[in-house]
């Protein structure tokens, strides 16, 4: 039976976008199927949050004309430290600047934004990149736009269903790493660690077992975002805590390997 497959091609594809200070990937998806068709990540080194962003997003533009195929579905994930997490019982959407005064310094021009968790009964407050939204506003005209961790959280959570015991998540970035903790799909904490060494990576995690009467000898702790089995943060952390292991990617049925799928764990899921 013959079949139009260049309309089904366009009008049921997804793109996501994440992007940071770093630079930005970005993932495909056949959502007939529901299942990520590509990955690029395209790194652009440490910029200023003033740079221009034509400036910093035109190659990558120019040398992927994946970034400007047609999409039914466009979202774009903003990946910083800039967001905490506020339950619903203690959240107004008129005081969004307040919840993130506490951890990161907040101006009176910032843009401030929240992803609902309705299922888990929280928010993520968070500061977007203005400029980027812009510039993508001009590239598509209109798209979806969310948090990092917003992705992030939830999928530990719903991958924490029915597990009674307290686990710790690390997820890596360049600069930075996402301390999550669990319990039975429920939030302990959340905090995000700016990062140099090894040494400061352990510190925190050990710092963060100490304050939740964690036993390094007992509690368990895995690992995922941009970290490898047997690199020297993967070391340093299985060298303090007894049970340390890679987030298991084993049920994201696609056709990357498992350390692509925990790397780009947020940008999957999307």
């Amino acid at each position: 039976m013959w079949q139009n497959t260049s309309v089904i091609d366009k009008t049921y594809k997804k793109l996501a976008i994440q992007v940071s200070l770093n630079g930005l990937s970005f993932a495909t998806f056949d959502t007939l199927v529901n299942k990520p068709l590509s990955i690029q990540k395209i790194e652009m080194g440490k910029v200023s949050i003033t740079t221009k962003i034509e400036d910093l997003f035109a190659e990558a533009f120019q040398n992927y004309p994946e970034l400007k195929a047609g999409y039914d579905d466009i979202v774009i994930i903003h990946s910083n430290n800039l967001s905490t997490f506020v339950p619903t019982a203690l959240f107004d959407e008129e005081y969004l600047g307040s919840y993130l005064q506490f951890n990161t310094k907040v101006f009176e021009t910032d843009f401030f934004a929240f992803d609902e968790l309705s299922n888990y009964e929280m928010n993520n407050v968070y500061i977007p990149y203005v400029n980027m939204n812009n510039y993508f506003i001009d590239q598509y005209g209109t798209f979806d736009y969310k948090h990092a961790n917003t992705i992030l959280v939830q999928k530990l959570l719903e991958v924490s269903k029915n597990n009674e015991e307290r686990k710790m998540f690390v997820h890596v970035s360049d600069t930075h790493f996402e301390i999550v903790v669990i319990q039975n799909q429920k939030l302990q904490l959340y905090n995000s660690f700016d990062y140099k060494t090894p040494e400061d990576f352990i510190y925190y995690i050990l710092f963060t077992a100490e304050q939740l009467h964690l036993n390094p000898e007992s509690f368990k702790l895995e690992l995922l975002g941009k970290i490898t089995e047997g690199d020297s943060l993967y070391t340093m952390a299985f060298k303090y805590v007894r049970n340390v292991a890679m987030l298991d990617v084993s049920s994201m049925q696609n056709s990357f390997t498992e350390s692509e799928n925990r790397e780009h764990f947020i940008l999957l899921h999307s």
